[in-house]
């Protein structure tokens, strides 16, 4: 049997899921952007929410959401809260296993100076400005906001059956429906996993609960399902509403990699050596303005004792810390990365005892935290969630397992391990080497930064550029004491997880130009253009127009109280009827108070925000008089003649707040916060390079087609590590060559191994795989440079809007005058090898080949 994540692709097909629609009472009020797999669990909600189809969970409902650490589930959370109060839910309770989690969750929900608070100043849901308010109970709720109450499922469940003042009861929740928000949820079905009684449990409680009122939600929020249990599974099967595990987190890019950094160094070499990195990511993101602190976790064994004793240690050894010890990691450590830093080090004039000094001052005892028993843990709780904030000093954290779960960091790029053995045996991984590699994945988030307008600060940049001094600043680094049996088994619990690919199953290739390549003319002097993504500009709207709002009347319909009464088993019809007529009325001969009135209404027609949008505006009257926008629009009113000759006020006013509601629609539709900008040139040498790239051992990109093109000058890469259609297309290039030369001259195929992106008119960026620059023989000075993208079948429905990306900048027909030539860019429809004959004949086309 299918889980419930199954059930709807089968039912419905991802084309279909992609199609929901985001409600505005979700996206309008989030204040963080939606990632891709975000909006995913929503539309996943939705249609299991409003859809029926065969295996749709029954009432009440009872849904989890299966998401990896790191990946935002709490805003996931503030949405689907969202839109359950937008369908009449006022109620919400928020339980997890932990005090430490709910003081976070508090921050997110409630304070709107916290850096993490989800939502915008302002939440207006159905045009209504919406609070959201902490409760005790439900009897204190208030019908027209967002009513919470934060507890422990430990509290909880002592409340409901130990019944006292003020607390919640189970009464609470048989009168009014009730949203229930579980963390963390693994925790709620240890009694099941057990095979336990419910009744009196945990699980039990929540339980009864959720089936007080027929219309009672259950969402729960867990990174760790156990799918293996088979408990687990059959009790989860229609429940399971969403899938995105840690592997897929880390395949789309939104966490760290992770290294382990093994050494037979003593401990305290170790600490120097992991001090030597922190410094060195410190002084690297400053060079490249990037705003980062980095943050160093001490873990200890098993007691807290311990933990102690290492921090006592820990400052011990920063007061002895001098240039000597420095020069001596200096001349002994072996490990890539590290000599990487010295390098840097010695470029930028940095010293030993500059580096010593500065380790000294950054972890001075102020600026490190113990994070042990609970109520230190508690005390220190703000401080360890905000770690990433400017004004926290905290650079190192000592814990032994108190921040497993629940903690929400985002610059934390090493973990030392001050121990050694292992507590494996049998080929069975040890508890304790679990619970590492558990840790490592929560510290795996990544820290979002960026280089340049419109790139994404939240996903990793330089996967194919591993090369790249800054690549360090995208890897938690795990360090340890060289163990071979121990660093094969934190490498399997790793791989377990998701968050870890054992670099013995990838192989490092080298990606050269060709030495003859960069004699040319065209390497050196050559450009290639692209554009970049930049935020959008609006400063050429000057009308509704502008933004997409078509000139067409909105239609409204008076009341009228007319009326038919109609049997059941009868066809005779009862009742007055009345003649339907239409008037259209000018928006400009509506009173402009009560045009004032339902603007004043609406926050997205507060002059701030449209003035966002329409930046040439110059007033609020101009808004309203001006035919370009409120005054050149019509609203069509439909009624009997007697309603049509007594149109009132309230009437005028209904009917302007349905066509503010449909414009804003119609204007949200058309946003989008980024655009491709005007083209530009740089040289070629500048964006092509040597660069190394990793790939799987044994793969289909393994195989670098070096014996075909280590043949022809025009392949200007060494190699080409492409899929298999990619490697098919240069196989279909070097056979129509002969047929190209007799054309063109200077002709090069460049693979775009991520060098190189455009962007479309609302900010979608991608990379084509190959560029082909060639120049006319004959006639004018004209080099063609084409955008070439080689796809899979299985790819082209999904990648569609890239080829008509491509088909517009064939249209367009640009072109620019560089240096003495001209350059006509220009792009092909995609290349499948098994419909290699249409693509062969768009080429000819695109380069003017009879």
């Amino acid at each position: 049997m299918a889980f419930l994540f199954e059930t709807l692709v089968q039912e419905f097909g991802k084309r279909e899921l992609a199609r929901i629609e985001i409600p505005n009472s979700i996206f309008d009020n989030l204040k963080f952007e939606i990632r891709p797999y975000q909006t995913e669990a929503f539309q996943r909600f939705l249609l299991c929410y409003n859809e029926d189809f065969d295996g749709k969970p029954n009432k009440p409902f009872h849904l989890l959401y299966n998401m990896a650490t790191g990946s935002g589930k709490t805003l996931v959370m503030a949405g689907l809260m969202l839109y359950l109060f937008e369908n009449g839910y006022r109620n919400f309770l928020f339980f997890v296993n932990s005090n430490n989690i709910i003081k976070k969750t508090k921050d997110n929900f409630l304070n709107a100076n916290a850096n993490k608070y989800l939502f915008k100043d302002k939440l207006v849901v159905d045009g209504k400005e919406v609070f959201i308010k902490e409760v005790e109970n439900f009897e204190e709720s208030d019908s027209e906001n967002i009513n919470i109450k934060f507890t422990t499922i430990q509290q909880l469940h002592l409340d409901l059956n130990n019944t006292k003042e003020n607390s919640v009861t189970y009464e609470d929740f048989k009168e009014k429906k009730i949203a229930l928000i579980a963390d963390e949820a693994h925790h709620l079905s240890s009694t099941t996993k057990n095979n336990g009684e419910l009744f009196g449990s945990w699980e039990g409680t929540v339980l009864k609960i959720l089936n007080a009122h027929f219309d009672n939600i259950l969402l729960e929020y867990t990174a760790t399902l156990d799918y293996e249990s088979r408990e687990i599974s059959d009790k989860y099967q229609n429940k399971v509403l969403f899938k995105y595990d840690l592997a897929q987190f880390r395949i789309d890019k939104y966490s760290k990699e992770i290294n382990l950094i093994r050494s037979d160094y003593e401990e305290k070499e170790r600490i120097i050596q992991a001090l030597i990195l922190n410094l060195y990511r410190q002084e690297l993101a400053t060079d490249n303005n990037i705003n980062l602190k980095p943050v160093i976790l001490f873990k200890a064994k098993r007691t807290i004792k311990e933990s102690e004793e290492n921090k006592t240690n820990f400052h011990q050894l920063i007061d002895d810390l001098s240039e000597e010890i420095v020069h001596k990691i200096k001349k002994t450590s072996t490990i890539s990365v590290v000599r990487k830093a010295f390098v840097f080090f010695e470029k930028k004039g940095i010293t030993n005892n500059t580096i010593a000094n500065r380790i000294k001052s950054n972890f001075k005892e102020e600026n490190c935290i113990s994070a042990n028993n609970d109520a230190e843990a508690e005390l220190n709780q703000i401080r360890l969630n905000t770690l990433e904030d400017e004004n926290n000093p905290i650079r190192a954290v000592f814990a032994v397992q108190k921040l497993n779960e629940g903690w929400d960091v985002l610059n934390l790029f090493d973990i030392v391990r001050l121990y050694e053995g292992r507590d494996g045996k049998a080929g069975k991984l040890g508890k304790t080497t679990i619970s590492e590699a558990q840790l490592v994945g929560r510290g795996a988030r990544y820290f979002p930064f960026k280089l340049e307008d419109g790139q994404n600060p939240y996903v990793r940049k330089f996967d194919n550029d591993i090369s790249n001094d800054l690549k360090i600043l995208e890897e938690l680094y795990y360090h340890t004491k060289e163990d071979s049996r121990y660093i094969s088994e934190i490498k399997q619990a790793l791989v377990d997880t998701g968050i870890y690919e054992d670099e013995e199953k990838l192989e490092t290739k080298q990606l050269s130009l060709k030495l003859d390549f960069k004699q040319t003319e065209f390497y050196k002097k050559g450009k290639v253009v692209y554009n970049k993504k930049v935020p959008k500009s609006y400063d050429n709207i000057k009308s509704f127009e502008d933004l997409g709002v078509k000139k067409k009347n909105y239609d409204y319909t008076l009341s009228s109280g007319i009326g038919k009464m109609t049997g059941m088993f009868t066809k005779e019809e009862n009742g007055e009827t009345s003649k339907i007529e239409q008037k259209d009325i000018s928006v400009s001969n509506i009173p402009n108070h009560i045009i004032r009135y339902a603007l004043t209404h609406n926050p997205f027609y507060y002059f701030d925000s449209i003035i966002r949008y329409f930046p040439n505006i110059e007033s609020l009257s101009n808004f309203i008089t001006c035919s370009d926008y409120l005054g050149g629009l019509e609203i069509t009113m439909n009624g009997t003649k007697a309603r049509l000759n007594g149109i009132n006020n309230k009437d005028y006013l209904s009917a302007i707040q349905g066509l503010l509601e449909s414009i804003e629609s119609e204007i949200k539709t058309n946003l989008t916060e980024f655009e491709g900008s005007d083209y530009i040139k740089e040289y070629v040498h500048k964006i092509f390079k040597d660069k190394e790239i990793k790939v799987l051992k044994d793969s289909e990109r393994a195989d670098g087609q070096i014996d075909l093109v280590s043949e022809h000058d025009w392949y200007v890469y060494n190699a080409n590590y492409g899929t298999s259609e990619e490697k098919e297309f240069v196989k279909m290039f070097a056979r129509r060559f002969e047929h190209l030369e007799n054309k063109f001259t200077n002709i090069y195929l460049i693979r775009n191994e991520r060098e190189l992106k455009i962007v479309d008119k609302i900010g979608r960026a991608f990379e084509p795989d190959f560029i082909l620059f060639c120049k006319q023989k004959e006639g004018e000075e004209l080099t063609f440079q084409v955008f070439i993208e080689p796809k899979g079948a299985h790819l082209k429905a999904h990648d569609r809007w890239k080829e008509e990306f491509l088909q517009t900048i064939r249209e367009e027909k640009k072109t620019f005058e560089i240096n003495t030539d001209k350059y006509l860019i220009t792009g092909v429809p995609f290349y499948n090898n098994s419909d290699e004959n249409k693509f062969k004949d768009s080429l000819n086309e695109v380069l003017s080949i009879d």
